[in-house]
């Protein structure tokens, strides 16, 4: 069999090849990347992974690497990611992620393939939901707070509507917070890992720089929704939608206060305005019987491990850079 990652140059791609090598070993992994995508989160793959270099706003390039790969699943995880920066770039941001979602389907229609498709929408798209929701289960409306949410209720759409219209095998997921080694710094968990990290160095003082610390989230593994996804394009039938998510609620800074105490020296912190957004979803809580009861996936690994593993992975970082420096 051979699958197409796209963003697999990112956390979850990354973690995503790793685990298809590791359990599915007969599996020929292909990636798509940007000429100038960063390739360090690769380097467990090295030599394992074939890459093609394309970009998800140019059907050509796509319609090329089909035709040269011709996979039997693609996971679509490539997008641009980061909410905040929605705000300052939103044509950029549905751009990537509607058009290049359809430039991909459309590539796929082009070519005559006929792949089981991933596409990775986003809690996102439930927007602010009201008490009486939660958990939120996919019938849920949609209420999109933010261009990036926008954007991923434009992706969640259209794959629907190429196969309702032609057929193609989408199947989507609306992942909620997912985290652990190689998260994109202007997370909130990932941020907070790294500043302490610096502190614990000596890179930079207190305190520490946050945003709103009251938005409640459910946390799960990055190592978790991996084995979801594959679980996903294994089990589940195409054109249905999927919420998966972890099993660990709290608020932003009651995750922040696990972070803290693991920390070793003494960390604090304080709310940075330029670090609140305009607007902001704080209930995030899935419902994820429906993905459950198709797949028998539950999440395995405990909160803290996934907070320790993130803080080790910036405190690798500082020591990596020091040697570098040295």
């Amino acid at each position: 069999m051979r699958i197409l990652i796209t963003g697999i140059t990112g956390m979850v791609g990354s973690h995503l090849a790793e685990y298809v090598l590791a359990h599915h070993p007969d599996v020929e992994v292909h990636g798509m990347v940007r000429w100038r995508s960063p390739r360090a989160n690769l380097v467990k793959t090295a030599g394992r992974v074939t890459l093609h270099e394309g970009e998800l706003r140019d059907l050509h390039s796509l319609v090329r690497i089909l035709e040269t790969v011709r996979p039997e699943r693609i996971f679509h995880l490539a997008a641009q990611s980061y909410v905040s920066a929605s705000f300052t770039a939103p044509a950029d941001t549905l751009h990537t992620n509607v058009i290049g979602t359809t430039n991909l389907l459309d590539a796929v229609r082009l070519t005559g393939i006929d792949p089981r498709i991933h596409i990775c929408s986003s809690s996102e798209v439930y927007g602010q939901v009201r008490p009486d929701e939660v958990p939120i289960r996919e019938s849920n409306e949609f209420r999109p707070a933010s261009p990036y949410a926008v954007s991923k209720c434009g992706e969640d759409m259209i794959a629907l509507q190429y196969f309702l219209s032609y057929g193609i095998k989408t199947v989507r997921t609306r992942m909620f917070t997912h985290t652990g080694p190689r998260r994109g710094d202007v997370f909130a968990e990932s941020a907070f890992a790294k500043q302490i990290a610096e502190v614990e160095s000596g890179r930079r003082p207190n305190p520490i720089k946050v945003g709103n610390l009251n938005s409640v989230r459910t946390f799960a593994d990055v190592s978790d929704a991996v084995r979801a996804y594959w679980l996903l394009l294994e089990k589940c039938p195409p054109g249905e939608v999927y919420n998966i998510g972890g099993e660990r609620t709290m608020t932003v800074g009651e995750m922040l206060d696990v972070l803290i105490g693991m920390a070793g020296c003494r960390i604090r912190y304080e709310v940075d305005p330029a670090l609140v957004r305009p607007s902001d979803v704080t209930l995030q809580i899935p419902d994820t019987s429906k993905f459950r009861a198709a797949t028998g996936w539950e999440p395995q690994v405990p909160l803290e491990t996934t907070l320790r593993d993130l803080l080790d992975y910036h405190r690798g970082r500082i020591r990596e850079d020091r040697a570098l420096a040295a």
